[in-house]
Formats: C-alpha cells, structure tokens, sequence
C-alpha cells in the first residue's frame, strides 16, 4: 500500500530530498482542505521528529517541489509527524513494527473479512502478517495479508507503543543534546566565552538562534519526537511555487 496519483508523484519528487536531509518519508497525502492540501507525514530514522525538524523539512523540500511543480493549482503545504498511532504505509514500516498492536483494513476482502485487528508479526514476500488472536479453532494463527490488498494501517495506541515513543523520543533528545555540546571545529579562532564579545558583554560569541519559523507558517506543540502535533504549515503557493 503506497500512495496513488498525484500523491505518489509528489512522494517520488520529495522523498529523495528527505533522504538527503536525514529523514524518512512515511505518506504523502492530497486532500481538498483549505482547497487544497499537500501533507508530507515525514519522521527520523530513529522514529522521533519535533517542530524544528518540520521546520527542516519544510524548507528542504519547498524548492524541489517549485522546481517540479507536481500540482498545478494553489494548494498549502503542511509537514507533519506521524504520531504514535501512526499510519503503515509500506512494507518497511510493518516489519519494523513487528510486535505491535494494528488496525488493517482490506480493500480486497480475504476470505470474506475486511478487517483484522492484532499483533503485527513481520513481512513475508509481498504480505503482511499478523496474529488476530480470534482465529477459528484449527486455525493458523497467524494471518497473510496482501500488500496490495490492504485499504489503511494504523498502530493501535497501547501502554508499549506510548513506552516505545517516548524512549525514541528520550533518545532523539540526549543526541541532539550532544550535538550541540560538541566544539565548533571552524571556531577556533573565537574569542573564548569568558571574554568580552564584540558588544562588549560576557559571552559575546554566544551562537545560539531561535528557531523562529518563516511568515505564513505555524507550529503546534505535541510529544516531542512521537506526538501526533510537531507540524508547521506554510501559506499558500500558487502553482506550486513560494510566494516569497
């Protein structure tokens, strides 16, 4: 299950640029909200993703997608986290969260059912399997279902999914700390922190900036780095280009 139509040709226009930045493209959604939506739902490899990572994002892939203009009308471009109860979209994301509840809908029956609710238990060739744990008796327990087959995939929201976005979460945020505690290598030749900066203050070569977003965007607070908010919207860009 992968996106269709002018979704799919956005995702094959953005997703190298995500990898290029460091992330992973988890959908890519069009939708007629606010006459027309692009949402790019994007993550880490680790899983996390806070607002500036959207940020990030947002001004990563906007050049490409002007370059390509992949829609011709006006339309907003949002970037989004996947929250915890994340989508499933490809057959990556069900092997690697294999052990965990989800939701499948078929848009093919299998058997004469729709739906199946379980343990999600890896990937074998082009199926998922899952264990519903309500089987007839005699029955294989676990269940093959055809990729191409499944509608929508959802994680289902348990204690372990909640423990497991918040140590990715914990993670994401002990690296970037790190990060940012490294000495610049380039900066050599700064003056030390103790010392009067160019205002004449302490700490003068303080580098630190806010992360402010660009006009016309918004962030909304949420799980850092596994909430379903983390998400910036730009304004609207005619033709698939900025408007400056």
């Amino acid at each position: 299950m992968t996106e269709t139509g002018v979704a799919a040709r956005v995702a094959s226009i953005v997703e190298p640029a995500l990898i290029d930045l460091g992330y992973r493209l988890v959908r890519v959604k069009v939708t007629a909200q606010n006459g027309c939506t692009v949402q790019i739902m994007a993550e880490r490899p680790d899983g996390s993703m806070t607002v500036d990572d959207c940020e990030v994002i947002s001004n990563g892939v906007s050049p490409v997608l002007d370059l390509e203009d992949p829609i011709a009308s006006t339309y907003n471009l949002e970037i989004s986290s996947p929250g915890i109860d994340r989508p499933l979209m490809r057959a990556s994301d069900f092997a690697r969260w294999a052990g965990f509840e989800a939701r499948i809908d078929l848009a093919l029956p299998l058997d004469g059912r729709k739906r199946f609710r379980g343990v999600l238990r890896g990937v074998t060739g082009d199926a998922v399997l899952i264990e519903p744990g309500n089987v007839a008796e005699g029955a294989d327990p676990v269940v093959a279902l055809p990729l191409r087959s499944i509608g929508e995939a959802r994680l289902i929201l348990t204690d372990a999914l909640v423990t497991e976005a918040l140590r990715a979460a914990k993670a994401a945020q002990r690296e970037t700390e790190e990060s940012e505690s490294l000495p610049d290598a380039d900066n050599d030749n700064a003056p030390d922190p103790q010392d009067d900066g160019p205002s004449g203050g302490i700490g003068g070569n303080d580098k630190s900036k806010p992360g402010k977003l660009k006009a016309g965007q918004k962030s909304a607070p949420g799980l850092k780095g596994a909430g379903k908010g983390g998400k910036t919207q730009s304004g609207k860009r005619p033709n698939g280009r900025s408007d400056g």
